[in-house]
């Protein structure tokens, strides 16, 4: 009788992580902003129909990179969470923080308990409310949550978009000028981005209740040129 090929729990952790980074750094990055307006969501997207960006509620946005088809799945999941939350309770009761607590855990019991984890990383945005302040969480494959202050870049070649953020966003802008560095941070110095490579949303206030509204590509053009 053969012995089982043993593979220590450290070991295995490792690959599952490897395998998820490299997967997510395949995808064309991602980044939200906290402008003095709203939030901005922009993402290297060429497609016109596979969004990678979308609305979960009235104030929050949800945001995916990686495999679409399994991002794609925790966004709908978070729409009729929220959905069913503020139909039982009321519609204030929909929050980002507990949303992102919702997809934590997900992730992190597929990571752990799966042969083969998520390849994504996901993004709750909310638009901050009178005396409470636009929120940023950022969640990776493995569960991991992080609360961002002021941006968050997700996928693709992430750490030469955050040496490039870090130097240009120093400060909160309006959504106009956090497009433009936006898209500087996205393009970088060896090549441009014009709208039809662009999908861009944001989160703000225009005297409705949602405020969730996705620029078309002939908005963007005028706005990138501006």
């Amino acid at each position: 009788m053969s012995m089982p090929y043993y593979v220590s729990p450290e070991q295995v952790m490792k690959d599952r992580a490897e395998y998820a980074q490299k997967g997510i750094a395949r995808g064309r990055s991602l980044i939200g902003l906290i402008c003095t307006d709203g939030v901005l969501l922009a993402a290297e997207n060429p497609s016109k129909s596979l969004y990678k960006i979308g609305e979960i509620h009235d104030r929050i946005a949800f945001a995916g990179v990686g495999k679409f088809n399994e991002f794609d799945q925790l966004r709908v999941a978070g729409i009729r969470h929220a959905d069913i939350k503020g139909y039982t309770y009321s519609r204030e009761d929909v929050d980002a923080r507990s949303l992102a607590n919702l997809y934590a855990q997900y992730l992190g019991q597929v990571f752990t308990h799966e042969m083969k984890p998520l390849e994504i990383e996901v993004l709750v945005a909310k638009l901050g409310f009178k005396d409470e302040p636009s929120q940023l969480f950022q969640i990776s494959y493995d569960g991991t949550v992080v609360d961002r202050d002021n941006f968050v870049i997700l996928g693709g070649d992430a750490q030469p978009l955050l040496e490039r953020a870090n130097e240009t966003l120093v400060e909160h802008y309006s959504i106009a000028d956090s497009l433009k560095k936006a898209v500087q941070i996205l393009q970088g110095p060896d090549r441009t981005l014009n709208s039809g490579d662009l999908e861009v949303a944001v989160l703000q206030d225009r005297g409705s209740r949602r405020t969730f509204y996705r620029y078309d590509r002939d908005m963007l053009e005028e706005l990138i040129k501006a």
